[in-house]
C-alpha cells in the first residue's frame, strides 16, 4: 500500500506534464494546419523535393533515382538518423513513432514507464527543425514525414507516387518474400499510419491531389518514366531559382 501511495502522485504529475506537452503539439499542429510561412522572410529555402507515398508503389525507389540523377540529398529514413544524432534521441525509439497512429495515452503510458520512449510532441517538433534546415541547404529530396507541410509551397515541389492497390501487393510480396495476404495487410497497416500521421499533425487527407504539383500513377508510367517526369520538373525549378 505504501508503494501504491507513493507511485499515485507520479502517475498524476506524469499525466499532468503529459497533458501540457499535448497542449503545445496542439498549438504546433494549429499553426502547421494553417501552412504557416517561415517567420523569416529573409530566410532562403530550396529547391527542394518532398515525395509522398501509398506503401508498395515504389516512392522511396523513385525518390532515389531523382536524387542520383540531380545531385541532391535523399532524406529518407535517414532522416531519423539526423534527428537521433541532433537531439540524442534513441533511433529504435524514433521508429516506433514515425508516421504512426497517435494517441494521448501512448505517451503518456509509454514515456512514463521507459524514459527512453521520445513523444509524438518531441518527435514533431525535433523533426520540423530538422526538415527546415535541410530545406534551407536546398536541393535536397525529402520522403514522407509530412516535409511538405513544414515548409513554403513556392520553394519546393510535391510529389505523391500512387499505384492500384493489386500492383502494391505484388511489389510487396515479392520484396518481402510474404504471401499477398500478408502484404495486403502490411499496406493496409502503413497507409493508416500514414493518413492518421498527416490528418493528425497537419489537419490534411493524404489523398488529396490538390495537396501536390504532381501525381503520379507508377503501374501505367513505371519508376523510370516517373523518375524522369520528377526530374524535368525539379531543373525547371532550381533554374527558377538561380
Amino acid at each position: 500500500m505504501k508503494n501504491q501511495a507513493r507511485e499515485e502522485p507520479q502517475v498524476v504529475l506524469a499525466a499532468e506534464k503529459q497533458m501540457r506537452a499535448h497542449a503545445r503539439l496542439a498549438e504546433i499542429t494549429e499553426r502547421l494546419s494553417r501552412h504557416d510561412e517561415p517567420r523569416s522572410s529573409a530566410t532562403r529555402y530550396g529547391p527542394f523535393l518532398t515525395v509522398s507515398r501509398e506503401k508498395g508503389a515504389g516512392g522511396a525507389a523513385i525518390a532515389e533515382i531523382v536524387a542520383q540523377k540531380l545531385g541532391w540529398e535523399l532524406l529518407g529514413r535517414s532522416l531519423l538518423d539526423r534527428v537521433a544524432e541532433r537531439y540524442c534521441l534513441s533511433r529504435p525509439m524514433l521508429d516506433v513513432v514515425d508516421e504512426t497512429k497517435t494517441t494521448w495515452a501512448h505517451d503518456l503510458f509509454s514515456t512514463w514507464i521507459d524514459s527512453r520512449v521520445i513523444s509524438h510532441e518531441k518527435y514533431i517538433t525535433h523533426i520540423r527543425q530538422v526538415i527546415r534546415a535541410a530545406a534551407q541547404c536546398g536541393r535536397v529530396v525529402f520522403v514522407g514525414r509530412g516535409a511538405q507541410f513544414f515548409l513554403p509551397t513556392r520553394a519546393g515541389l510535391a510529389v505523391r507516387i500512387v499505384a492500384p492497390e493489386a500492383y502494391r501487393i505484388a511489389q510487396i510480396a515479392y520484396q518481402k518474400n510474404i504471401d499477398e495476404k500478408q502484404a495486403a495487410r502490411l499496406i493496409k497497416e502503413a497507409d493508416e499510419g500514414r493518413r492518421h500521421f498527416v490528418a493528425r499533425y497537419f489537419r490534411r487527407n493524404i489523398e488529396d491531389p490538390h495537396l501536390y504539383d504532381l501525381v503520379i500513377n507508377v503501374a501505367n508510367h513505371g519508376p523510370a518514366a516517373a523518375a524522369n517526369m520528377i526530374v524535368m520538373l525539379c531543373t525547371e525549378l532550381e533554374s527558377r531559382q538561380e
